[in-house]
């Protein structure tokens, strides 16, 4: 990925380091001060998941474990400095994801009804969960995409969707050798199928490119970074946390189980969006794909990974259940950012879009 504009202190300081030589003097000085600049600005900051700077700083390092960042010697990945920048991140991160998905699990309580311990089965886990996913009443991005969303609207609507869409499926893939059994055949069932079936052209992230190419905009991934606010971010960030560390391999079922249950009908009502702007099956193919995929994927990730899963290990459900409270916490935020933006005729961007390729 090409470097983005920094967004503050920590991410100039970030991207000053990245460009010395790993263990030389001039990386390791620009290292200590980001340790020292994040840990004052963490104690600062009154709201992680909204924090430009803190969001980019850590969608930037954990892109070091992805494709990379563009120019960037890969020793950085594992260098011990980071890695201990990219911890000071994550924790106050996740206790801000934890404190939206209680606040999330508070409001579907009434629908969500846990059973005994020992009545963990694979079934009732499953139902747990979609009984969370029908709690959800938030706003609907996907309705006002298919009765009023402009055309520049569903270009911002690809835009913040590309941050992860360009790369489908790559967090919840770290979690397969974290994973055995019932819980790990499943997840690699629905990963092949997220990656195509072998088959470059329908990778699902193949599919997206096809539909920004189709809408005259920039597909290489990455490419409206710059674009978007620190909530978008978050989102990716959230399953970049949960899928690289194998204690929270609970969250990241949960997360996958929570997205594929709450993804079909929306699916449907994008590509009729789109259809309403004219554009044919070579743009709509994306999220038709979805459509059905996702019916099937709801029930595997629900019952065979997540349920599978907590039915091995039950003490995982409280994690399961954060993954997937979390999600939707983080998406009903983001949604809530775009729709007030629309309604008032504004733009949901941080900055101007590049042009297209």
């Amino acid at each position: 990925m090409k470097f983005p504009e920094p967004r503050g202190p920590i991410t100039s300081t970030l991207f000053r380091a990245l460009a010395c030589t790993p263990g030389s003097d001039e990386g390791s000085a620009a290292v200590d001060e980001l340790r020292l600049l994040a840990a004052r600005h963490l104690t600062a900051s009154a709201d992680i998941i909204g924090d430009d700077d803190v969001q980019l700083a850590l969608f930037c390092l954990y892109e070091l474990h992805y494709s990379g960042l563009e120019g960037i010697n890969d020793e950085w990945e594992w260098e011990p400095g980071l890695i201990q920048v990219r911890r000071l991140i994550e924790r106050p991160f996740e206790a801000a994801l934890r404190a939206a998905a209680a606040s999330a699990s508070a409001s579907a309580a009434e629908s969500v009804t846990l059973p005994p311990a020992g009545e963990l089965t694979s079934d009732a886990v499953a139902d747990i969960l979609f009984g969370l996913a029908a709690s959800d009443t938030g706003p609907s991005v996907s309705r006002f995409v298919a009765k009023k969303a402009t055309l520049d609207q569903v270009k911002e609507f690809l835009i913040h969707k590309s941050i992860y869409q360009l790369k489908e499926a790559d967090p919840h893939t770290w979690a397969i050798p974290r994973l055995t059994g019932r819980p790990k055949a499943a997840l690699v069932e629905i990963q092949a199928d997220e990656y195509g079936g072998g088959r470059p052209e329908r990778m699902h992230s193949a599919l997206f490119a096809r539909t920004m190419r189709g809408l005259g905009m920039e597909d290489r991934y990455g490419a409206y970074v710059d674009a978007v606010p620190a909530v978008s971010l978050a989102a990716v960030n959230m399953m970049s946390l949960f899928g690289l560390n194998r204690r929270l391999r609970g969250a990241i079922t949960g997360h996958l189980a929570i997205y594929e249950m709450t993804s079909s009908q929306p699916n449907r009502l994008y590509g009729n969006g789109f259809r309403r702007h004219g554009f044919d099956a070579d743009v709509t193919h994306y999220f038709d794909e979805h459509v059905e995929a996702d019916a099937v994927h709801e029930q595997i990730a629900g019952r065979d990974l997540a349920g599978g899963l907590v039915e091995a290990e039950p003490g995982l459900l409280t994690d399961v259940l954060f993954g997937a409270a979390a999600a939707m916490a983080i998406d009903g935020r983001l949604s809530a950012h775009l729709l007030a933006s629309w309604e008032n005729g504004m733009t949901s961007l941080r900055a101007a879009v590049p042009a297209a390729a």
